[in-house]
């Protein structure tokens, strides 16, 4: 097949996990012996056009007027996903156009009606998720927008059972239009790490310290004021510990203040951004490595640590109670509850036996149920059902040029999947 992906970001631009889960999928389709196209925003020193990996990577130009706002910023991007998208529909015949969540959701609506070809979309995330409802009028719009790639879409992809049912729940997606197909892991990528690690080590901790670490943005809804919550009572009960906070985000400097207030000093180490080889070197040298989300709706990064042989501790909470069994593949801890995540620390810190097993079977995990290649060939089942014949759901079509107002989802009807085709 030949596929036409729309992504806000990708490597070497990653934000977040959508722009490894992109990449990853897209090399996997490669290696499947498909054709994949990626259109998506430029990064300084990255050529227009390159090839990844066996993927052709299209970035283009952000030249606009100085946006007044982030949402403005994001719809003048999409201009330009239109134009290059469209250039390229124009010579080549794809068979499919793969959006990735609501920042690409007004190019692939167009694109999808101008040249009559079937979208696909994955909402790795939803806004009404991520905040717990919907405080604002950014929010509501960008779910909004959300909202309106999940109905424009002849099938839609999450990542988990959690995710599909906050998908129904939120926007009432029809059952026989969604489909469920896990992110994946390149365990491979994670045996690149630092050369003499003991030596290394010592620029980190001191060597009778343990390492729990966590790696990941800094943003309300990873938990990570929960984890220096917990950290007292670990010290307490494993005074020779040490907190590592690697990323960035808009909370760093808060929760940098935060660890000073507590008087954890030298105990917590916030790092800021670490490239691959820092994050696989530190991986490989946790005792725990530990992600207390809030709200979670597949949890890659339980994953990765496990692909760097890192014994992890999630939340139970969304997709991290399906990726992570407790006491077999890693540990969970009550979401929210500060003992419940200090308590599973200082055990798993305690036994060092448990942690070891722990990685032996998440080992096994991910190559019979993370592999890539796997994950590539359902996304192309899924791509395969979207060649029923579409039609048009004319009559909320109708009211939305009359008002102009989405509203009017709340009323529209949604019991076939055949909704939002054209």
């Amino acid at each position: 097949m030949k596929i036409l992906m729309l992504s806000w970001e990708y490597p070497p631009k990653v934000i977040g996990g959508l722009a490894r889960a992109v990449a990853d999928l897209s090399q996997a389709l490669v290696e499947e012996g498909h054709e994949v196209s990626v259109v998506t925003g430029d990064w300084p020193e990255s050529q227009p056009t390159e090839y990844v990996n066996g993927v052709r990577v299209y970035r283009v130009n952000q030249f606009f007027p100085k946006p007044m706002g982030f949402l403005d910023e994001v719809h003048f991007m999409n201009y330009h996903l239109i134009q290059k998208g469209a250039e390229l529909l124009s010579r080549v015949t794809f068979d499919v156009i793969h959006a990735h969540d609501w920042l690409v959701a007004p190019s692939a609506k167009v694109l999808k009606h101008a040249f009559e070809k079937p979208l696909v979309s994955t909402i790795h995330a939803t806004e009404w998720g991520r905040n717990n409802g919907l405080h604002n009028d950014m929010q509501r719009h960008i779910s909004d927008l959300e909202w309106w790639l999940t109905y424009e879409s002849y099938r839609v992809i999450c990542c988990s059972e959690y995710m599909r049912e906050e998908l129904r729940r939120i926007f009432q997606v029809p059952e026989d239009k969604l489909t469920v197909i896990p992110n994946g892991v390149r365990a491979g990528d994670f045996k690149d790490v630092h050369d003499d690690l003991d030596t290394w080590r010592n620029n980190w901790a001191r060597p009778e310290e343990e390492i729990v670490l966590y790696v990941g943005r800094h943003v309300y809804e990873k938990g990570i004021d929960l984890l220096l919550s917990a950290a007292p009572k670990v010290l307490a009960n494993r005074p020779q510990a040490k907190f590592i906070i690697a990323g960035k985000g808009p909370l760093h400097d808060e929760l940098k203040q935060k660890a000073w207030s507590m008087g954890l000093g030298e105990k917590a180490h916030f790092p800021g951004f670490v490239d691959d080889r820092t994050r696989n070197s530190l991986y490989r040298l946790a005792d725990v490595a530990v992600f207390p989300s809030r709200y979670e709706p597949f949890g890659i990064v339980a994953l990765e640590a496990m692909a760097g042989q890192a014994p992890v501790i999630v939340s139970d909470v969304g997709g991290f109670g399906e990726t992570v069994q407790h006491g077999q593949n890693g540990m969970t801890f009550y979401a929210g509850n500060v003992n419940s995540l200090a308590d599973n620390i200082i055990h798993l810190l305690n036994d060092k036996t448990l942690a070891r097993s722990l990685n032996e079977r998440a080992s096994r995990d991910l190559k019979e149920k993370y592999d890539w290649r796997r994950i590539a060939r359902q996304t192309v089942e899924s791509y395969k059902q979207t060649t029923l014949k579409p039609h048009v759901h004319k009559e909320f079509y109708e009211r939305y040029q009359l008002t102009g107002d989405f509203s009017e989802k709340e009323g529209r009807v949604r019991e076939s999947s055949n909704h939002g085709r054209r």
